[in-house]
């Protein structure tokens, strides 16, 4: 797949890159370079990302059959892919964070422990999905989402982590013979790129180029076509690299895909939104918030610009009276008065830490009566609406927004294949395991039979190996 006009080449190296006291787990500059035109060469310029942003814990789980459907399909064609030339637009639907019925969110999802730490217990938000009595503590709404199966471990855990017994150039060779001769392998690229870990590809990347002195990208590129192309493509960049070029991406040419600046920048923590600020400054030549202010406006542009700052509060502990003070603050700016004063929203939801709003939404449903979510959509519209309602529900349940906009990319006519494959891939060695069991919670059906009847093909059988189905 052609991606026309993207990157330009040349530009610095990564500043900042390696830390410093991390120099020998970077790679050297120069060996992870991709062929010209996708993405830049010179690929050292963007090592992966610190293990500490990408955690990858877990088992990684069998990729044998899948429920609801007779086992994987044979090779041979990706049917139904889009022709080359850039992602697929997003397609119409319900709007951006509306849950199964259509309704507003009145309440979402929520598991017993979040992944950041420290800070006692927290009672429920109400309104989850199915009705049901209300808690005496919130007058006026539903009763909260079922909790997360006991199952569930607590932190996050990706369902791809490192290969053990990894070697670079064993891996190498599996792929070269895979693309050598007529026809293309494709079972044997899926069996190697899906049990590998990011760090582990870059250096079968590098390995590659040393044996035969050829691009691994440029082969494969040469080798697959459509939205397994697509797939292997992002597999195969440093998450910092690939978030920065999807923003760019999205932001490049007529229109703006506001979905995908709002899925990203409003999802990562600190460290990965200032590493995105550098990546997409060093490789693209380009100031990430300049472009954003040329491209969006108004509350929505303060919004992804206050976001690009990285400057969140992450300490872990939870100031119940700050929480019961901004609750008020909120309610004061919001349903309290005649009108709508945004900065407070702007100011609150973009500077506390995940922890520090989740108590304030429970704080803010005992004094407004009703919990924030609905009265963000009440009190805003559009893509402002949609910024602070994500910030929102990844302080609830990180996990529940991206198994929602998982739900919404396959739902109806058409793929959001884009869309599919950037959380797919993105959170692979993150939360994909959570992603999956809040998936089946909400939805009553697996996110695996979900894709297998949306997709077919490889393109189908290495998004199933991915998300261990």
């Amino acid at each position: 797949m052609s991606y026309p006009g993207y990157p330009p080449t040349g530009y610095p190296a990564f500043p900042g890159y390696p830390p410093a006291g991390q120099e020998s787990s970077f790679p050297p500059p120069g060996q992870y370079s991709y062929p010209s035109g996708f993405p830049p060469m010179g690929g050292g310029a963007y090592p992966p990302t610190p293990s500490s942003g990408y955690p990858g814990a877990g088992g990684y789980p069998g990729a044998g059959g899948y429920p609801g459907a007779g086992g994987y399909p044979a090779p041979g064609g990706y049917p139904s892919a889009p022709q080359p030339g850039g992602a697929p637009s997003y397609p119409g639907g319900q709007g951006f964070g509306a849950p199964p019925s259509g309704a507003g969110f009145s309440g979402y999802p929520q598991p017993p422990s979040q992944s950041y730490g420290g800070g006692p217990a927290q009672v429920p938000l109400p309104g989850g999905f199915p009705g049901g009595p209300m808690p005496s503590q919130y007058p006026g709404g539903q009763s909260p989402y079922p909790s997360q199966p006991a199952s569930m471990t607590q932190g996050t855990q990706g369902t791809i982590q490192p290969a053990a017994n990894f070697d670079a150039m064993r891996d190498a060779e599996i792929l070269r013979k895979a693309m050598k001769g007529f026809g293309t392998d494709e079972q044997a690229i899926v069996d190697v790129v899906a049990s590998r870990s990011n760090d582990q590809r870059q250096k079968i990347k590098a390995a590659f180029k040393t044996m035969y002195g050829k691009d691994l990208i440029k082969d494969l590129k040469s080798e697959l076509s459509g939205n397994m192309e697509e797939l292997i493509l992002a597999l195969f960049m440093p998450p910092t690299y690939y978030d920065a070029w999807s923003l760019q991406n999205a932001m490049k040419g007529a229109g703006t895909q506001e979905r995908v600046l709002i899925e990203i920048l409003c999802t990562r923590t600190n460290q990965e939104i200032r590493e995105i600020v550098r990546c997409y400054q060093s490789e693209f030549g380009r100031d990430l918030e300049k472009d954003i202010r040329s491209d969006t406006s108004g509350h929505f542009e303060r919004l992804l610009v206050s976001m690009c700052q990285g400057n969140r509060d992450e300490n872990q502990n939870v100031n119940h009276q700050l929480a019961q003070e901004d609750a008020q603050r909120l309610y004061q700016a919001g349903e309290g008065r005649l009108g709508t004063d945004e900065s407070c929203f702007n100011m609150i939801l973009a500077t506390r830490s995940f922890p520090q709003l989740k108590a304030t939404m429970e704080a803010y449903s005992r004094v407004a009566n009703r919990d924030l979510l609905s009265s963000v959509g009440r009190e805003f519209s559009g893509n402002v609406e949609s910024g602070l309602k994500t910030i929102l529900q990844c302080a609830l349940n990180r996990p529940a927004f991206f198994a929602e906009r998982l739900y919404y990319s396959m739902k109806g006519a058409g793929t959001d294949d884009s869309t599919l494959v950037r959380i797919v891939v993105t959170r692979s060695e993150i939360d994909l395991v959570q992603i999956k069991q809040m998936f089946s919670q909400m939805y009553q059906k697996t996110l695996g039979t979900t894709i297998a009847s949306d997709t077919s093909g490889d393109y189908r059988r290495l998004l199933l190996a991915i998300v261990g189905q």
